[in-house]
């Protein structure tokens, strides 16, 4: 379930052509859960219909201060004081500049003007012309709102409308509706450094084929993004997966168990927590030939050796930081049977305070899976959800654990 699920949200269009996309941020709002109540300048209504957007959030939209449909005729304050917060997509240059200065003129801006601060937070999502996102007068104008307590997103790049390239686009619809989920979950990793490791690991055999194993990353990338949205400073490590980088999250690629062991041993020294949920290969090729090994008529196949590789996580729960307490390590075990024998014996045998069980065969690749959270108390099991909601569970019980 999303955070957003029973929040009540203003969504306020400004006069631009990025107001197409808020008709696709209404409906992603409302798919998760939120009711949305539609308030528009007269220049946004020259981009987009009150008609689509009424259509799209279920509710009458609202575009003057003297809507007789309000009984005291006083829309800017029932409506401000009914949201959890204020959401303008987009903000045009002339609509920021409008707040810093207190107009209200109309009914959006005279919202804006009249929430309770300390009860409904303003967000705002910029959109105008690369040359105007840069202007000077813009980004004073952005530095004092974020002064004033308004929270500005970012900018998106790439083609404008007006033909040309750069800053200056609105975010998409998805974007917006991620950093919203992050605004509003709770910030229990505020001020922490969290470093994850997700997906596979390849070992070469030859140019063209490898050891690997089914593991899809999806997991690794939820626990990333879950400790973002719960404030913490996030670096993702991962392995040779296809996967979208969560936002506010940096990512390092890798390749191989031995390009990921020193990448981990680059980041960790300035972690707080590292969570390994990477399924990295326990062995690789001995050799790696340089050239594709050719079948040659035979029948005789190749003779292979492997040589293990090292165990990160082992590695990393032996140095200092981790003796020390100072850094809190999380280990993940994909089994194929006797889930809790195999999860607690690999515990003590990396020497984690916390191993993390699953079921490999029956969660690789799916967007679900169950968890088996073991530690010297016992184990305790999450059960069967999708896993950016079990990432969300794993992330509060790392924070409870740091408390203690």
């Amino acid at each position: 379930m999303s955070t957003l699920a029973g929040k009540h949200i203003v969504l306020g269009l400004s006069g631009g052509i990025a107001a197409f996309k808020s008709a696709e941020l209404c409906r992603a709002l409302v798919k998760a859960g939120v009711t949305v109540q539609v308030v528009m300048t007269e220049a946004a209504e020259h981009f987009m219909t009150a008609v689509t957007l009424q259509a799209l959030s279920g509710r009458p939209v609202y575009t003057s201060q003297w809507d007789p449909r309000e009984a005291n005729n006083m829309a800017h304050i029932n409506l401000s004081r009914e949201a959890d917060a204020i959401v303008v997509a987009p903000a045009s240059a002339d609509f920021m500049a409008k707040l810093l200065h207190g107009g209200a003129d109309e009914l959006l801006s005279l919202m804006c003007l009249a929430r309770p601060i300390d009860k409904v937070p303003l967000i705002v999502a910029p959109a105008m012309n690369r040359e105007m996102w840069a202007n000077p007068a813009t980004q004073r104008n952005v530095a004092q709102l974020k002064a004033d307590g308004i929270h500005v997103l970012d900018v998106g790049q790439g083609d404008q409308a007006c033909g040309e390239t750069g800053d200056g686009r609105m975010l998409e619809a998805e974007e917006i509706l991620d950093d919203l989920e992050a605004f509003f979950s709770p910030k229990v990793l505020a001020g922490k450094s969290v470093l994850v490791t997700a997906g596979p690991t390849y070992e070469a055999i030859d140019p063209v084929r490898g050891i690997t194993n089914l593991s899809s990353g999806k997991m690794g990338f939820a626990i990333a993004r879950a400790a973002r949205m719960a404030g913490a400073d996030v670096t993702l490590i991962a392995g040779p997966v296809s996967l979208e980088t969560p936002r506010g999250v940096k990512r390092v690629n890798v390749r191989s168990a031995h390009d990921m062991l020193q990448a981990v041993q680059a980041h960790v020294p300035d972690q707080g927590v590292f969570v390994a949920t990477a399924a990295v290969a326990d062995w690789r090729p001995a050799n790696s030939a340089d050239q594709k090994i050719k079948k040659d008529g035979s029948g005789q196949t190749p003779q292979l050796s492997f040589v293990e590789n090292p165990d990160i996580l082992a590695t990393v729960a032996q140095s200092a930081a981790a003796q020390t307490g100072a850094l809190f390590c999380v280990g993940f075990a994909a089994e194929s049977h006797d889930l809790l024998a195999h999860a607690t014996a690999k515990r003590l045998r990396k020497g984690v305070p916390l191993l993390v069980g699953n079921i490999g065969p029956a969660t690789f690749g799916q967007d679900d899976n169950a968890l088996l959270l073991v530690d010297a108390s016992g184990a305790r099991e999450l059960p069967y959800a999708s896993k950016q909601a079990l990432a969300v569970q794993l992330i509060d019980d790392i924070a409870a654990r740091l408390t203690r």
